[in-house]
């Protein structure tokens, strides 16, 4: 049975880059108050109107494809994560494929948010396995900036978002020891009220109120401290889950690449595993919280600048709401 291995990768941001300095115009904060327990400098957000998430996926998608040296019609299927899709409804899969010129191909979208692109991973996985298909887009994409919270209250939050979308072309391979090795999926919700968006939600009837948008219930709500407690336990034990499964120790490991929430978390996760700073890539600093696309995004720039080569093994574990966690070992 093949394994998957990543054929190719690429990832776009918007133009637009915000400092920690620019959102004081909407929030009593500082560039040292963001650093200070973010470590976040800037993010990059979309020009309000002009481009969604299926845009920044198709710049991200034109990259992988260009790396690849393939064509869009090439693709067997698509997976697209996000938790901001264009619209409530279809998916954003179908609006990338269009803009891909395909058609016929399966688009799916999850709704996994912060862990979604190693849940994608898992099902292209799967499929490329069984052999049901060959060649498998998997898109991260995430437009946060149209819907942040620019009252007062919203601060803690808004500060931490960015837009961007990552994606990867993988496909089959007969090369021993090479691909991803494994995948390991987690979710527990009872915390699902810890990070979460209540409304407009089928749920509650009406979906949506006068009174929920004057609650602020349209935006993202997150127990800041509850996130931090459990990520900093969940991500290292999934590491170790992916380890164990493989039989290898953190001595093997070349790379770790943790979801971009909070630059501390990931601090805190490879002190843990006592991996040095050289062994665990971080771009948080200038892209923010990205979500479903901050993965994608990072491994990029690590293949880009060198820091992950043929042979190398992957550590990739994401912590977010659900709460759900995830892990994947991968042999470069």
């Amino acid at each position: 049975m093949p394994r998957t291995e990543f054929i190719s990768v690429g990832f776009h941001v918007p133009e637009r880059v915000m400092t920690n300095d620019d959102l004081t115009q909407w929030w009593e904060t500082s560039d040292e108050w963001i650093r200070e327990r973010t470590g976040i400098e800037q993010r990059h957000w979309v020009e309000p109107g002009q481009e969604a998430g299926s845009d920044l996926a198709l710049e991200a998608t034109r990259k992988a494809l260009a790396a690849a040296d393939m064509d869009a019609s090439e693709l067997d299927c698509i997976i697209y994560a996000t938790l901001s899709p264009d619209y409530f409804f279809p998916g954003g899969g179908v609006f990338l494929q269009r803009k891909l010129g395909i058609k016929g191909i399966p688009a799916l979208d999850i709704r996994n948010q912060c862990t979604g692109f190693i849940y994608g991973l898992s099902i292209a996985d799967a499929w490329i396995r069984t052999g049901q298909y060959r060649r498998v887009l998997l898109v991260g994409s995430e437009v946060h900036s149209t819907g942040m919270d620019f009252r007062p209250e919203g601060r803690d939050v808004s500060v931490l978002f960015g837009d961007g979308a990552g994606a990867a072309i993988l496909g089959p391979t007969e090369d021993d020891g090479r691909g991803v090795l494994s995948t390991h999926l987690f979710a527990d919700g009872r915390y699902a009220e810890k990070l979460w968006c209540e409304s407009d939600a089928s749920a509650r009837f009406p979906r949506i109120s006068h009174e929920d948008l004057d609650a602020g219930r349209h935006y993202a709500l997150m127990e800041g401290r509850e996130v931090f407690k459990h990520a900093v336990v969940r991500m290292p034990q999934s590491v170790r889950t992916a380890l164990e499964a493989n039989e290898l120790s953190l001595e093997d490991v070349d790379l770790l690449i943790a979801h971009q929430a909070n630059l501390r978390i990931n601090e805190m996760v490879g002190r843990q595993l006592g991996l040095s700073e050289e062994r665990v890539y971080n771009n948080i600093q200038r892209y923010g919280n990205t979500t479903a696309a901050t993965i994608p995004i990072a491994v990029t720039e690590a293949v880009e600048k060198g820091l992950l080569n043929r042979g190398d093994l992957l550590l990739l574990t994401a912590f977010g709401s659900g709460f759900t966690w995830a892990s994947a070992a991968v042999r470069w």
